[in-house]
């Protein structure tokens, strides 16, 4: 039994705070040593502003007389504990040893701290207090009504000239993504983000806080700028608070209003460029990062100022861990909390999307991770990442469930849970889906050879054409010269090996002659095969598509001008690249459906005929590469494509036959692969990613 009251430290001190959510007053206990601020309720003021009573008894007969309040020793006992985890009262003679465990548990494991630190701490620069005392009168003006104003109009006319012209702006951003770009834009959001934090500052002195420190917080390495406004909980108007949490976003803001309107002011030069650097970098970061409520910025500090809620996060996360127990296991628990029931769903939502934010930006924070360390130490410090951040508070929860009394609610919910983990490790269904190209299994294109002239055209457009016949028949003057004199070369050459072996003084010659002869015999070969390229005849039966309307015989052609294409009767095939994690989940056999691009376009079933075991190293189909509208990422060089990534290409026969005639389409591909379980392919993902970047 409590017989005395502890010691407060002497050098505490409490000022009256806003009135809370419920309409109770409230004070601000001010811990100087830390810099630190505590919120406290009634009861809790009426006990400590008794403190001096010593007797516990004493002072809650007191406040119970002299007050509404009925406060007993359990109420006591509650601000007690909150006092001494604090460490607000004076330390009792051989306390040390409590202490030193107290901060041991504070600190943690050197493994924790570590972590810790490494993921997030600070470097303060200046103590600017000084000096804000100094300029803050001089800055006046920026907190003027007339400013704002002005600083409104410049945005709005600022705004509509971008929009006016926007072409140039987006042609303007454009141009600045490169190295150069990349250094410009950092200098200007360095500026930018020390003008934020003036922002800060400044409000916070013209208020009358204090401003101790400003300087560097490091997340994950990455920079950010800070400034230690602690003291703000002092002041008991919300707006005043709500001022300086927001005097950050408004300051940028404000430059990006005024940077805007000189960007389409501004002549084209340094000066109009620079603008447009503040201007994007300004408008950008104020509204996607300081704005967000989910991490600890401006915009969190906003909403709980505006909602009266100091330790938004917290108590958020609180409310929302006892709504999910209570639907998961019917504990009929009070809440945490009380709040309206408007109030009490709106914090439960924002809890889980704040939950949610952070799982992505844990996973983003691991990837950098890893990419930025070296291989082996990054694939360690990402399993780090996920399992500290992630996993752990995870497990802890499911802890504290395992401990939880458990009903007939109980077992429906682990039998959701374990109906949700089978869909996670059991089969499924698998359907790759890509892009394709529909074609005929035979095509042959016909292209004009140089120097070449229409001579006739035997076949139609359109016409069915049997295996050897002539498709084209063209003709070329310095192709027929050649064959002129290659074969006035070939007789004469052939006359005078005969008529060697007649003459004696020619005889001696006959050898050099015969080799003449052979030569000559090549050439005019050579020739004949030049001549079957201006007599295309058909390899096999099929029927002649895509010939121009307009061509006419007599007409010149321009070397490698496309004359038509001889399909042949059958089946069509479509032609496709699956990456290497697809090409392993289908096989032969396969099913498959096309569906083809545009309207009117054919729908077709498919079974997967061939495999190619290796991955293209260029890709055969240029319509099928993301440059024109296709899923295969490519670089083009040389007029080459090569794809980005390991593709395969793989063949699909078409079980509906399509007339000659019908044109090549490009469309969707979705293939029945193997049933795979999620599980399976998310381990095989991991182990592939670590064993190549273990460098085996």
């Amino acid at each position: 039994m409590l017989l005395q009251l502890p010691l407060l430290r002497q050098e505490l001190a409490i000022d009256a705070g806003p009135r809370l959510t419920d309409g109770q007053p409230s004070w601000t206990l001010h811990d100087p040593v830390r810099n630190q601020f505590f919120q406290l309720d009634w009861p809790s003021f009426e006990m400590l502003s008794r403190w001096d009573l010593k007797n516990p008894h004493a002072m809650l007969e007191q406040i119970n007389r002299d007050t509404t309040l009925q406060l007993d020793l359990g109420d006591l006992d509650r601000l007690l504990a909150f006092l001494r985890d604090q460490q607000l009262l004076q330390p009792a003679r051989g306390s040390a040893a409590t202490l030193a465990a107290m901060r041991d548990k504070q600190r943690g494991s050197w493994h924790q701290w570590l972590l810790h630190n490494y993921l997030f701490f600070r470097i303060p620069l200046v103590r600017p207090d000084r000096w804000l005392d100094r300029i803050t009168p001089q800055l006046g003006f920026l907190f003027s009504p007339l400013f704002r104003w002005l600083t409104l109009a410049a945005g709005v006319f600022g705004l509509a000239g971008a929009w006016r012209e926007w072409d140039r702006f987006s042609a303007t951003l454009m141009d600045t993504l490169s190295w150069q770009g990349a250094l410009l834009y950092g200098c200007a959001i360095t500026f930018a983000k020390v003008c934020h934090e003036m922002g800060h500052a400044l409000t916070a002195k013209r208020y009358g806080c204090r401003v101790p420190t400003m300087g560097l917080a490091f997340l994950v390495m990455w920079p950010v700028a800070y400034t230690d406004t602690n003291e703000v909980w002092k002041l008991a108007r919300r707006e005043q608070r709500l001022a300086v949490a927001g005097a950050g976003i408004m300051t940028e803001l404000m430059i990006a209003c005024w940077a805007t309107l000189a960007w389409v002011w501004l002549p084209e030069g340094g000066p109009q460029q620079v603008a447009f650097l503040l201007s994007t970098t300004t408008w950008i970061t104020t509204l996607a990062i300081n704005a967000s409520p989910f991490m600890r910025f401006d915009g969190y500090f906003l909403l709980s100022d505006y909602l009266g809620l100091p330790n938004l996060h917290n108590r958020s996360f609180a409310l929302a861990r006892w709504d999910l127990r209570e639907r998961l296991f019917a504990l009929g628990e009070p809440a945490p909390e009380p709040f309206p029931p408007r109030l009490h769903t709106g914090l439960i939502l924002f809890a889980w999307a704040v939950w949610l934010y952070r799982l992505v930006l844990f996973l983003g924070i691991a990837a950098l991770v890893y990419h930025f360390f070296i291989k082996a130490v990054g694939i360690l410090l990402f399993i780090v990442e996920i399992c500290w951040f992630v996993a752990l508070p995870v497990w802890r929860e499911i802890k504290v469930w395992r401990d939880l009394p458990h009903g007939r609610r109980s077992k429906r919910s682990a039998l959701l849970l374990l109906l949700l983990a089978a869909l996670f490790v059991l089969p499924w269904p698998n359907r790759v889906l890509t892009s394709g190209l529909l074609q005929p299994q035979q095509r042959l294109a016909l292209y004009a050879p140089p120097h070449a002239a229409l001579e006739a055209l035997p076949v139609t457009n359109g016409q069915q054409v049997a295996a050897g016949a002539p498709l084209l028949r063209l003709s070329s003057p310095e192709l027929a010269l050649r064959e002129d004199e290659t074969g006035a070369r070939h007789e004469a050459l052939a006359w005078q090996s005969a008529a060697a072996g007649l003459d004696a003084g020619s005889r001696k010659d006959w050898q050099v002659l015969n080799d003449q002869l052979s030569y000559a015999s090549a050439e005019r070969a050579t020739v004949g095969a030049d001549q079957q390229r201006y007599r295309p005849q058909a390899p096999y039966a099929g029927m002649l598509v895509d010939v121009d309307p307009d061509l006419r015989p007599g007409e010149w052609l321009k070397n490698q001008e496309y004359l038509g294409s001889l399909v042949a009767a059958g089946k069509w095939q479509v032609v496709t690249y699956v990456d290497e994690e697809a090409v392993r989940r289908i096989a032969k056999g396969d099913r498959a459906l096309f569906i083809a691009d545009g309207m009117g376009g054919p729908a077709l079933r498919l079974t997967v005929a061939a495999i190619d075991r290796d991955a293209s190293r260029v890709l055969g189909e240029p319509a099928l590469a993301a440059l024109f509208g296709g899923d295969v990422l490519v670089r083009e060089k040389n007029g080459v494509l090569y794809p980005e990534h390991a593709v395969y290409r793989v063949l699909l026969q078409a079980d509906a036959e399509l007339p000659p005639s019908s044109p090549e389409w490009r469309g969707h591909v979705a293939i029945a692969g193997q049933w795979e379980a999620p599980a399976l392919r998310f381990l095989r993902t991991a182990a592939s990613v670590a064993w190549r970047e273990a460098g085996f």
